[in-house]
């Protein structure tokens, strides 16, 4: 069986389309390029398809509209092109979805949404009553409230972290590009398409590019967004949204992009729940012992095995595990604040409550609070 199978097989997908696609490369809302997406998106959903649109192009349709050339440098006035943009974006997919008698809601997330377990698991609830009820939903980052330190970066990112959260079949990512190519072939006319990729092979992010002036991401991101993706065994494809009938072509098995794979076993849901947070709050540094028993055994994070501690923690945030060498390990959600990490690390679990005068937990992270990266 062909792995390009996986698509025509796949009953939930998110579809991610870009910045440039969707204005096309700044100017202003390409209404017939969305209609014909849409068109696609209407003859998956009659096959029984459910889809979820993660959607970027609010910015750029707000630099349209007010006239901007560069993207805005500061935050505010991001914020305010992506309150302005947003208004478009939204009455051109409703006016297109409900040509084919199809209903579209809007769902504006933040980092926070996701990073909350709570608000997280609350998010997954109406996304599901909405694919129920039929509806598509349309995705996007909360850019007019969001700030950089909550920032998802991008939307290959959120598409991800959406195809985590649904634990969709397929994640499908239309961008101006046709695909990954081995070298960059705007300045190496050498350069082949791949056409299929592990998607947790480490050797794609060099081959990858950077972002253009419309969007935040690049080739980069969509390889990194591949991998997050595999964590709940969805397949991705990255292809050109200018192609014709790319969706339909796409889930129908047609060699067409690139195809990311996922090689590994599903993450479990909180598992992946937690290798979505992608802001922590300190760092604890393991010596070479700890860094075996989590990578070998899958432990849990004695203080025994911390060196150091850096950055100002509570009791319940997320945090990061680096090597001596500075080199990521693990992240995890930990059981003590910054200060009582401090008076114990390198110190055995017996040697807690004397040296705090209480015990919270034995571990500084529970193995199932603790995710390898």
């Amino acid at each position: 069986m062909s792995q390009r199978d996986r698509l025509a097989r796949a009953k939930r997908v998110v579809v991610k389309i870009g910045s440039a696609l969707l204005t096309n490369d700044g100017e202003g809302l390409d209404l017939p390029a969305i209609s014909a997406w849409v068109n696609q998106m209407a003859v998956l959903r009659q096959q029984g398809v459910e889809l979820i649109l993660v959607s970027s192009g609010s910015v750029a349709e707000g630099m349209s509209r007010l006239g901007l050339v560069e993207r805005p440098s500061t935050l505010h006035e991001l914020q305010a092109a992506a309150a302005v943009g947003q208004m478009g974006l939204v009455q051109a997919y409703e006016s297109q979805f409900m040509r084919h008698g199809l209903r579209a809601a809007q769902i504006l997330l933040t980092h926070d949404d996701l990073s909350n377990r709570k608000r997280y698991l609350n998010a997954r609830s109406a996304v599901k009553a909405l694919l129920d009820l039929g509806v598509v939903p349309i995705i996007n980052e909360n850019d007019t409230v969001v700030t950089d330190e909550i920032k998802f970066g991008d939307n290959d990112t959120l598409g991800a972290l959406v195809a985590n959260l649904l634990e969709a079949d397929a994640l499908v990512i239309l961008t101006d590009q046709e695909g990954l190519y081995t070298a960059d072939p705007r300045s190496n006319p050498g350069a082949t398409l791949i056409e299929e990729a592990w998607a947790d092979d480490p050797e794609l992010a060099a081959m990858a590019g950077d972002g253009g002036r419309l969007g935040r991401g690049g080739m980069i991101t969509k390889v990194r967004a591949a991998g997050l993706a595999a964590r709940s065994g969805a397949t991705t494809l990255v292809a050109s949204g200018r192609q014709p009938d790319v969706l339909i072509r796409a889930t129908s098995g047609e060699s067409i992009g690139t195809l990311f794979l996922p090689k590994d076993t599903p993450w479990a849901a909180r598992k992946r729940w937690l290798a979505g947070h992608l802001q922590t709050r300190g760092t604890l540094v393991l010596d070479d012992g700890a860094v075996r028993v989590l990578r070998d055994k899958h432990s849990s994070l004695l203080s025994v095995g911390v060196c150091r501690v850096t950055g100002r923690f509570r009791r319940g945030d997320m945090v990061q595990c680096v090597s001596e060498e500075g080199e990521l390990i693990a992240k995890g959600l930990v059981n003590y604040d910054h200060e009582d990490a401090l008076k114990i690390l390198g110190q055995p679990s017996g040697m807690i409550e004397s040296l705090l005068g209480y015990v919270a937990d034995p571990e500084l992270i529970n193995r199932d609070n603790l995710v390898l990266v």
